[in-house]
């Protein structure tokens, strides 16, 4: 119940003209939700962070869009807990692997889409992941993913937008 308030806070936090048309609700995956935003149209799978170290200024969270007419599948994005210093890397890290994200203050993603791709299946093999950076004050910057149910979830999120071209 409580991942069901933070999804719908999250979808709250978007901007409006992102909210033109109510999401539908593909499925909740353990920590992750799929939804269909017919407006854009678009689907994303998304998750709260499970951990974060210190106070978040924003409410972080990772998704795995989909946008068909643009062709645009499988995108990985992250808005961090609190907003990265300029010039300082944005590391992911999944399993074993890491990756260096691009982006810009809380916000973070692959840089290209051969990234996305190597990200999701890391996803898929993981048990979690972490985003980790640092503020401008020197503060750290590290939000932790638990990942059951993220496959699942990217899985409906790309059925649900599957047959709009």
């Amino acid at each position: 119940m409580r991942l069901r308030l933070f999804l719908i806070a999250t979808l709250a936090a978007l901007p409006a003209t992102t909210l033109a048309a109510t999401p539908t609700a593909l499925g909740i995956f353990d920590g992750w939700g799929a939804f269909r935003d017919p407006a854009t149209p678009r689907c994303y799978a998304l998750a709260a962070p499970s951990a974060t170290i210190g106070t978040p200024t924003v409410k972080g969270y990772a998704s795995v869009g989909y946008w068909p007419k643009s062709r645009i599948r499988g995108q990985f994005y992250v808005r961090l807990s609190k907003a990265r210093a300029p010039n300082r890397d944005l590391r992911l890290t999944i399993g074993s692997r890491r990756f260096i994200l691009t982006g810009n203050g809380a916000h973070g993603w692959a840089s290209d889409a051969r990234m996305d791709a190597a990200i999701i299946a890391a996803m898929r093999s993981a048990p979690s992941m972490s985003v980790t950076s640092s503020t401008a004050t020197g503060g750290a910057i590290a939000d932790t993913y638990r990942l059951r149910g993220a496959a699942t979830a990217i899985d409906a999120a790309a059925l649900g937008c599957a047959k709009i071209r």
